[in-house]
């Protein structure tokens, strides 16, 4: 058995992120050359993702990056929240979010199929996996083109990089206006933009629920109409951001109306929060 120093485990685990015991067992069989340590890890590791296919996936990081008229945002999942802190993976997911811009791609499959360096994204995570030996998955990729935009990231622990992210695409110069509203929606969780973009469906699916609601506790007929809108406005202030009282104005305006009020409409927005 050849005899495997210490610096040399250092060294592998520095450039791997791999385990202590994997790392000197890597390197007995190598007998002690790193190169091939890396490689039979490596190997390892690649078998061993399938095998973690069904595994949970529920901790991660929310990235976001901005180039000139677009920012993108994507979420990075992994088991634990030790490898989410992790700095080899939050290299990769500085990796994968380049790889993501530079192709300008805006859905997961087109995000996975782009050119990390040699490798595909899909390839990168693969063999990232592979070392860290956790599942990690892609979950998200969202990308907001505007003249405009304010990102948001917001950490759930301190010791945690962010897991919750907001891009704000919006006209006008109101920088502090924008960002705001990011950190509104980052609570508040809206899901459309404006009332009007409520899909109908819906809309007639919680008209037929509150007019049941309001029927079975007895209110008179002919007030029916009246309070069944007027549930269906807090149903659309629960969905709708720019219907919602933002939660930072000091005026309690509507999110529309503060905007207005600074100058700027917002065109869009995403939020991205781990595990969500």
């Amino acid at each position: 058995m050849a005899a495997v120093s210490m610096a040399a485990v250092k060294e592998l685990r520095e450039r791997l992120g791999a385990g202590m015991v994997d790392s000197k067992n890597a390197l007995i069989e190598a007998e002690g050359n790193i190169e091939k340590a890396i490689e039979i890890l490596r190997l390892k590791g690649l078998k061993g993702v399938a095998k973690r296919g069904e595994r949970e996936a529920s901790e991660g990081l929310v990235a976001v990056k901005q180039i000139d008229g677009s920012a993108t945002l994507i979420e990075l999942v992994c088991e634990t929240d030790f490898v989410a802190k992790n700095a080899k993976f939050i290299a990769l997911s500085e990796l994968v979010l380049d790889a993501i811009v530079a192709a300008g791609a805006s859905t997961v499959e087109e995000a996975l199929a782009a050119s990390a360096g040699e490798k595909s994204v899909d390839a990168t995570i693969t063999d990232e996996a592979a070392i860290i030996g956790e599942r990690i998955v892609l979950r998200k990729v969202s990308r907001i083109e505007a003249p405009a935009t304010s990102v948001y990231l917001h950490q759930t622990s301190k010791d945690l990089p962010p897991q919750i992210g907001v891009i704000v695409g919006y006209e006008g110069d109101d920088a502090d206006a924008a960002l705001s509203i990011a950190r509104h929606i980052s609570f508040a969780d809206p899901v459309y933009l404006s009332r009007e973009d409520v899909p109908e469906v819906d809309v007639e699916k919680e008209r037929a629920l509150v007019t049941e609601i309001s029927k079975n506790e007895g209110k008179p007929e002919a007030a029916l109409p009246k309070i069944v809108e007027g549930r269906l406005t807090a149903f659309f202030k629960q969905v709708a951001l720019n219907e919602q009282v933002h939660a930072l104005d000091a005026d309690k305006r509507e999110v529309k109306k503060f905007a207005e009020a600074a100058g700027i409409t917002v065109t869009g927005f995403v939020r991205g929060k781990v595990g969500a």
